[in-house]
């Protein structure tokens, strides 16, 4: 079966950092694209990271630049986002997702294939 699973939120305080985890199984992380989303209440959801499939591209959204950071380590079929210097705007429910082709960047959710269900981060001020 093949699944995505998100994990390693929580409450953090402003200037906090907190590093959420998408172990993939069924299939091989590695050869696919992955995303890691959000979506705040009332807001739509959002790509704010991406990394292809081999790593060998990796988009960020200006918001989190020089403050999350993506990584995979293929053994444990897993990929990565570290947050950094976490802002009260930055509270929603995190999401991953893979893909094996997207049609841009950012990439649209409706290019992923699987979907992990969501991990709430909230960063309190």
């Amino acid at each position: 079966e093949v699944q995505l699973q998100a994990s390693g939120g929580g409450l953090v305080q402003a200037g906090g950092s907190l590093r959420l985890s998408c172990a993939a199984s069924g299939f091989t992380l590695d050869d696919y694209g992955v995303g890691w989303f959000r979506q705040a209440p009332r807001k739509e959801r959002e790509a704010i990271y991406f990394i292809s499939n081999r790593g060998t591209v990796t988009w960020y959204a200006d918001s989190v630049g020089g403050r999350f950071t993506i990584s995979s380590d293929n053994a444990k079929n897993t990929v990565y986002l570290q947050m950094n210097r976490l802002k009260p705007e930055d509270t929603a429910v995190y999401y991953c997702a893979a893909a094996e082709v997207v049609t841009g960047y950012p990439p649209p959710p409706e290019s992923m294939d699987y979907w992990g269900k969501g991990t709430q981060v909230t960063v309190s001020s």
